[in-house]
């Protein structure tokens, strides 16, 4: 039954016949029946005392409400357990309920009934006795026991009354009359009950105060509840006033801004944010915004003109209109498509490097037949010191564009790319958007430095960021959190830099052309000393060419013993350390040209820093020279090997990779498997332990490329056979004894070169990498091309000490 508690006292008198029943009910008084119908209640608890207007509306309830007034007009109001529910049992009702009487009852004309009803009494249900045509129950009247002599009951009762008293004066709910009727009231049972049925309480919570039929349990429940309602309702009042407060302040403030508005327009004073907005949609029109950022500029706009300027949104908006003003939608610079000019400025500016000059002129021959060709992505791969970021720049002088450098070193938050969305404080567009907006063009050369060492972690990955910054495909609609609008990268010429390849994630190496810039030889550095180094170092320090002369010698000696690197940097410091020492000389009055050659470099720069490997003119059984590729370079290493007496065990030491231990274990595995085909006894592999160490033990070392040079060192251990010193080898070995192919073999062939080896044993395989070692290089040295290692142990050992192979025969 849906119930709608009114819970008035003072409730509007129906002219119906009324029975003749006192005005104040009292339990004692009145002969309440034993056996009593019951009705059950949604989301209301019935006190006595309390005057309710209840609705009936099934055919149950009508059927109870006509018996109820055929007989003695008593009936029992229990609450429902749960008021969703409809076809009610006798489990889902309360066990606790109330005795009540119909006062009045009103049918209307859409067959239900309106009643009037008031508490007499607190009732419990013994048993339910009839279910069927509605509920009928044995119950027991409940009587109050006040106590009056108790003083803490009295106390409790008139706390309460001053409580409730102070709750209805701050509730908007509450009629002022409940004041005159609770200091009425004497009867502390009386009192709870009234006051219960008017608290703001759950159901379960009135509820519980009916079952309390000790008067001064009651009392200290109902003193709880009160309390907290009048918490509620004074911070209720605090938080309206409050409220109240701001919007009149709110109020005033439009009043006067309206009032000044009116004076300015008097006095002939333009509106300052009028004049604003004005200004902005004049450079919005001016920007030539793509159609959908002019929409969103436009609605953003909008706001901005409803908005008053001291707000904070007003700021937030405005800060958005002006990045969308400030960036180059349709602004680009000309390119210079003359492509001997081009290649002009190239070779100024850059020794060698032809394959990334020849890329780059193909380009623009391309964009010369094509105008709208979408810009390339590039990736600059190689040693540091090698020119990479200078050669961007160059490029953008050759092509007449602007530059932008942009360094992802170290950067581990995704926003640095995409930027942040509006609504974060102090939000702006990523760096890439940043990047074109200081470029002012739409089409600069971009270079995205150090690719290779963005950091992913929680903040997010920016390298997936960058995945559509460096797609063609994608990168004319890229969209930048804070723009939320797509802006076209399409124009752009993105180079990215990268030391090493491997930490690059795959999806994103997919997306650019790779172009290696390996190191440089000897010769290399010397030129480019010459034609760019010493005169960049003479301008820089103030020197002439007639106060300092460096010559071919000290710059070699300079290259080989204070150098050990790839690139320049460091050549390119030492210089300017030599510089430095004249320039000294030459501020203190001294005029006599200096001239820095091979023997007296250390007078400017100290004692030797780096000793090279050079070749060994006697080798010991045991020992094979192997090259090895650094990131400054190539190098040649000795592998050593030795046996004593033991089980069989294999050690490795040097600080070796897990990739370079297990090229020593397929090593040891395939000499142990070709015993017999190369003399030697099976046994004493039992008989010894073995020991392979690769000397520069404080540098960490890995790779597959030594694995036949330790193989060569434990065949020469084995037969007690000395290798070759000149002869150098590198390549990967398998447990077959197949050589397979390997990285780095310039800068390989180039350290050899530079130690003095003759002899130098590739894979087969590597033999189209060998076109891009200069031919300078190649003069005087010998290349053997092997598949197998079988075919290196003529090429390594003495004719006289060559280890015999066993050919298998009948």
């Amino acid at each position: 039954m849906k119930v709608k508690e009114k819970n008035t006292i003072n409730s509007e008198e129906v002219e119906l016949d009324k029975p003749d029943i006192p005005k104040h009910f009292e339990p004692e008084s009145m002969n309440i029946p034993e056996e009593l119908p019951v009705l059950g209640l949604k989301d209301v608890v019935v006190f006595p005392q309390m005057v309710t207007a209840l609705g009936v509306s099934t055919e149950k309830e009508l059927k109870l409400l006509d018996n109820v007034l055929a007989t003695n007009r008593f009936l029992v109001l229990v609450a429902q357990k749960d008021a969703e529910k409809e076809n009610l049992t006798p489990s889902d009702l309360y066990e606790y309920g109330t005795a009540s009487v119909v006062l009045q009852m009103l049918r209307m004309p859409d067959n239900t009934a309106k009643m009037l009803v008031q508490g007499i009494a607190r009732i419990r249900i013994k048993e339910f006795t009839e279910t069927e045509p509605f509920f009928k129950a044995k119950v027991e009247v409940l009587k109050d026991d006040p106590d009056k002599g108790d003083v803490e009951t009295e106390a409790l009762a008139t706390n309460a009354k001053n409580q409730f008293s102070h709750m209805v004066s701050i509730s908007p709910h509450l009629p002022e009359e409940l004041k005159i009727v609770i200091i009425n009231i004497d009867n502390p049972g009386r009192l709870s009950d009234l006051i219960s049925s008017h608290l703001n309480i759950n159901i379960s919570e009135k509820q519980e105060i009916l079952e309390t039929s000790d008067v001064k349990k009651r009392l200290q429940k109902i003193n709880t509840f009160v309390n907290n309602e009048m918490q509620v309702l004074e911070l209720a009042g605090k938080i309206q006033t409050q409220v109240k407060s701001e919007m009149d302040k709110g109020q005033r403030e439009y009043y006067l801004r309206q009032q000044l508005k009116a004076i300015q327009e008097e006095l002939g004073e333009g509106d300052d944010q009028a004049a604003e907005v004005k200004e902005l949609r004049k450079k919005l029109k001016q920007a030539k915004l793509p159609e959908e950022a002019q929409k969103e500029a436009d609605r953003e706009l909008s706001r901005l003109a409803r908005m008053h300027p001291s707000s904070a949104e007003y700021t937030v908006a405005r800060t958005y209109l002006d990045w969308l003003v400030a960036l180059p939608w349709s602004k680009s610079t000309k390119d210079n498509l003359d492509i001997s000019s081009a290649h002009k400025v190239l070779d100024t500016d850059h020794y060698d490097l032809e394959k990334v000059k020849e890329r780059i002129l193909e380009y623009l021959a391309v964009r010369k037949l094509k105008e709208d060709m979408k810009g390339p992505i590039l990736c600059f791969v190689g040693p540091p010191g090698t020119g990479k970021t200078s050669l961007g720049k160059s490029i953008a002088r050759a092509m007449g564009r602007e530059f932008v450098r942009m360094s992802l070193g170290g950067i581990r938050d995704e926003a640095e790319i995409r930027g942040h969305r509006r609504t974060y404080v102090g939000a702006l567009p990523g760096r890439i958007i940043q990047g074109l907006r200081k470029a002012s063009s739409n089409n600069p050369v971009y270079m995205l430095d150090e690719v290779d060492k963005l950091v992913a972690d929680f903040h997010g990955d920016p390298s997936s960021a960058l995945l559509e910054v460096l797609d063609p495909e994608q990168n004319f609609s890229f969209s930048d959190h804070y723009l939320d609008v797509p802006f076209d990268l399409s124009k752009v010429m993105f180079i990215t830099t990268a030391n090493i390849l491997d930490t690059i994630p795959h999806a994103l190496r997919d997306r650019m052309e790779v172009l290696d810039l390996p190191g440089y030889t000897t010769e290399e550095k010397l030129e480019i000393a010459k034609q760019y180094l010493i005169p960049k170092q003479f301008e820089a320090h103030g020197l002439k060419t007639n106060n300092l002369k460096i010559t071919d010698d000290a710059i070699k000696v300079i290259i080989s013993d204070y150098t050990k690197e790839a690139g320049l940097r460091n050549l390119e410091r030492e210089i300017g350390t030599v510089c430095r020492k004249v320039a000294k000389e030459v501020a203190s009055g001294k005029t006599k040209p200096v001239k820095a050659n091979a023997k007296n470099v250390n007078d400017f720069l100290g004692p030797i820093k780096f000793f090279s490997e050079i070749a060994e003119t006697s080798v010991e059984p045991g020992v094979a020279t192997g090259l090895a590729w650094t990131q400054a370079g190539g190098e040649i290493l000795f592998i050593e090997s030795t046996k004593m007496p033991g089980t069989g065990k294999l050690t490795l030491t040097g600080q070796l990779g897990n990739v370079m231990k297990e090229s020593a274990q397929a090593a040891l595995s395939y000499v142990r498997a070709k015993a017999k085909t190369l003399g030697l006894s099976l046994k004493d592999f039992s008989k010894y332990d073995y020991h392979i160490h690769v000397p520069a033990g404080a540098i960490p070392k890995d790779g597959p490329s030594a694995g036949v040079t330790m193989a060569i060192s434990l065949i020469s251990l084995f037969k007690s056979v000395s290798t070759k010193s000149r002869v150098a080898m590198t390549g990967e070995i398998t447990l077959r004894g197949r050589v397979l192919p390997v990285g780095g073999i310039k800068e390989k062939v180039l350290a050899a070169k530079r130690a003095g080896i003759t002899t130098i044993i590739l894979p087969k395989k590597n033999e189209k990498d060998l076109v891009d070692v200069p031919e300078k290089a190649k003069e005087k040295l010998s290349f053997k091309l092997v598949e197998k290692v079988d075919e290196i142990l003529p090429i390594v050992f003495e004719t006289k000490n060559k280890p015999k192979i066993k050919k298998r025969g009948k």
